[in-house]
């Protein structure tokens, strides 16, 4: 996703940014991505700015405090997408996950609050699985959620906003691009269980969340797409088509639920509608500045609710690519 999200404010859809700064530990990623931009050529569909001109890749760690003091120091908006997101390997290595998705996402706070800046604005992703978290990853991304809230008292110069969804149907390490590997081997495709359902959008819902997000949240604001839920056992039927390809139920791994949730009952309260997009307020009431009148739903939101009828799935698999 990070990479979509570079090719996107690199369109310049959104005006020319000054500098574009990718930070993280990877530097072989990094490395190729770098190449990629140098070999890029200009389109008449894409108009890119010279990659020179605009994009600097650094080397640092989210988890190590230095590194991100020397980030934060150039940054205007900071988009904080680090994560260790792997479920089961969470569970089996808990406190690498509060490394990086809570000390990770401190260490950012840290360094507004304590060194000379000018960051406007801190936007951290979030995911469903904080809400009513039973894993590490949703218990490490909920207090997350909770740092940035207030973080907003603690650097009122800043704006610290969050955005909050399911899973990107082409970002690494989630259910397609599995599905797709076992396709491309024969199969089987290996599912937990029958009932599972997740909520799924697109690398382009995602990322236009994010910038409707910096465009328009208040502090301390938590924004969720309305999103379409799928039935994995629909998804993989979907996908494996008129193949002669199996599929396995192999029993839910550690962690994981077989329904998430995107807004619980308890945030229903302060929860408010914005376009196309719910706004769950701040938990801290001197932050909030709106207040809900009717409820805006009538239940939590779960993905075992809103899942997309075979024809939608398929729809939403051509229209894709995947």
């Amino acid at each position: 996703m990070g990479k979509a999200l570079v090719h996107h404010i690199m369109k310049g859809k959104n005006g020319k940014p000054k500098q574009l700064i990718v930070f993280s530990r990877d530097e072989d990623k990094q490395y190729n991505m770098e190449l990629e931009w140098k070999n890029l050529k200009v389109t008449t569909d894409d108009v890119f700015y010279h990659p020179d001109e605009v994009l600097d890749f650094q080397i640092g760690d989210v988890r190590d405090y230095e590194s991100v003091v020397r980030a934060v120091k150039k940054a205007d908006i900071i988009i904080h997408a680090a994560a260790l997101k792997q479920v089961p390997m969470g569970e089996y290595f808990p406190f690498e996950s509060i490394k990086t998705n809570i000390l990770g996402t401190q260490n950012i706070i840290r360094a507004i609050l304590e060194t000379s800046n000018n960051v406007l604005t801190v936007l951290a992703i979030s995911t469903d699985k904080a809400c009513k978290p039973v894993n590490t990853y949703g218990m490490c991304k909920a207090i997350q959620e909770r740092l940035v809230v207030e973080a907003n008292r603690l650097c009122p110069k800043t704006r610290f906003i969050c955005v909050r969804y399911g899973n990107v149907a082409a970002s690494r390490g989630s259910i397609i691009p599995l599905f797709q590997e076992q396709i491309k081997k024969g199969g089987p495709l290996t599912i937990t269980t029958k009932d599972m359902t997740r909520f799924i959008l697109t690398l382009e819902k995602a990322i236009e969340t994010i910038i409707v997000a910096l465009r328009s949240a208040d502090a301390g604001d938590i924004y969720v797409p309305d999103l379409p839920a799928v039935r994995i056992t629909d998804l993989a039927k979907a996908m494996i088509g008129k193949r002669d390809i199996e599929i396995k139920i192999i029993g839910i791994r550690p962690g994981e639920k077989i329904h998430e949730i995107l807004i619980s009952e308890e945030e229903i309260p302060r929860t408010i509608k914005k376009g196309d997009y719910y706004v769950v307020c701040p938990v801290l009431p001197s932050l909030r500045k709106t207040e809900t009148k009717e409820p805006v739903l009538a239940g939590e939101l779960s993905s075992a609710d809103y899942c997309m009828s075979p024809s939608e799935l398929e729809r939403f698999i051509k229209d894709g690519g995947f």
